[in-house]
């Protein structure tokens, strides 16, 4: 593969991780797998998904960081390198949220304000 599509993961932030997960799984027509939080803060279920194909995976999120509702959902953008675009952020109207930490084996993530306010995740494997 020459090119990553933009979105890489989505985190659909819940308050009764549960109850959401009966909802998603009747209205998907799916079992969501545990996941497991390598830093230990959050609880999530994820849903199937196949990386050969076209589209993008996520997760179920119950998390003390996040709250569901209105802008409650978590876009994540494969780059290159998180830590390098964090340095990029201020001088585009951007504010760092929270600073690159490792998620294991699937890389690092910051956390991040856009120009007009959205929260949005930065995702790379260095």
């Amino acid at each position: 593969m020459t090119k990553t599509n933009a979105i890489g993961w989505f985190d659909l932030y819940v308050y009764q991780l549960d109850r959401a997960t009966k909802f998603y799984e009747t209205i998907c027509q799916q079992t969501l797998e545990d996941l497991i939080d390598p830093t230990g803060e959050t609880k999530m279920k994820v849903f199937s998904s196949d990386m050969a194909v076209y589209g993008s995976s996520g997760a179920l999120v119950e998390s003390k960081y996040q709250k569901p509702g209105l802008g409650g959902t978590m876009v994540y953008f494969s780059v290159e390198d998180c830590l390098l675009d964090e340095k990029k952020l201020k001088s585009f109207g951007g504010k760092l949220v929270r600073q690159k930490f490792s998620i294991g084996k699937f890389g690092f993530v910051s956390i991040c304000e856009d120009s007009e306010g959205n929260q949005i995740g930065l995702s790379s494997m260095k």
